[in-house]
């Protein structure tokens, strides 16, 4: 039951509770997890950036998705560790939203980048030797810079309206800060904030994923009417990307089924697991 309006200053995250001893055991499986995640991103990187050799658009893009992985991780889980050890399950209200930012911006970013990506091999595969006329050092950068950009402005006017609503409590049934946890404690009106989720969602997700399939559509056209030669390398420059968009796709459905259904029951450490499972799995098939 809702409370009236009232100013909030921290959210309690419900969905933890009491692990006893079993707290550390979940400790050193998502700093395992966790370290997994940042060395091998922070080694590809280092070796795409000294490598002159690498410095090509498809490694350019590899490694803008590769410091997206840091980013977003590092946005999350510093957090979830320290709430696992943690006996009082609070965030303040500006660390809640800063995370809010993170999560989303960084899936944006990541949509964005497989977007990109493919549009990258759609023009290596289909247009072979107008290829670098086309993908252009110029052209790259100004890529790269909007798949960050736009996420950053669209996700920090998102933030800046639900911070905006007025709240009638300050329980969140959830692991981590997410918007639409915060939505439901709103006591106002949130029209405003839903058409502007719905037209985020679709610029930030449809238009990327119809992008893809289009690309791809075109790049099987190509490789069934072409040689064996070019359906060898189509599948071994497409594959891994198209393994890394089907499973953070499915990281973000699985995290928005979480968020829609009650998860006070549901043991934390497998929300967690299951959720980065899905969404870093990308990580490991770009590798």
């Amino acid at each position: 039951m809702k409370m009236n309006a009232t100013q909030v200053s921290y959210f309690t995250l419900s969905a933890y509770f009491d692990t006893g001893p079993f707290k550390y055991l979940y400790f050193m499986i998502l700093t395992f997890l966790y370290i997994l995640i940042i060395c091998p991103n922070v080694s590809l990187i280092v070796i795409i950036c000294m490598n002159r050799s690498l410095h090509e658009p498809m490694y350019l893009f590899l490694c803008s998705l590769f410091v997206n992985e840091l980013y977003g991780s590092t946005g999350l889980f510093p957090f979830l560790l320290l709430q696992i050890l943690s006996d009082i399950h609070t965030v303040s209200v500006h660390f809640c939203f800063l995370q809010i930012f993170c999560v989303y911006s960084y899936a944006c970013v990541e949509f964005l980048n497989l977007a990109v990506m493919s549009y990258d091999r759609y023009l290596a595969i289909c247009y072979p030797l107008q290829y670098n006329t086309h993908m252009t050092y110029n052209k790259v950068t100004a890529l790269i810079a909007l798949t960050w950009l736009y996420p950053f402005i669209v996700i920090l006017i998102a933030v800046s309206l639900t911070s905006s609503l007025q709240l009638c409590g300050n329980i969140i049934d959830t692991i981590f800060c997410g918007n639409y946890s915060i939505f439901k404690l709103a006591c106002s009106d949130t029209t405003v904030n839903n058409v502007y989720g719905l037209i985020i969602t679709f610029l930030t997700v449809c238009i990327p994923l119809i992008l893809i399939l289009y690309t791809y559509m075109k790049i099987l056209k190509v490789c069934f009417s072409g040689s064996k030669q070019t359906r060898q390398k189509a599948v071994s420059t497409c594959t891994p990307h198209l393994a890394s968009l089907i499973n953070f796709s499915l990281g973000c459905c699985l995290q928005i089924l979480l968020n829609r259904s009650d998860v006070n029951t549901a043991p934390s450490v497998l929300n967690i697991f299951c959720h980065y499972t899905f969404l870093h799995a990308s990580l490991c098939l770009i590798q």
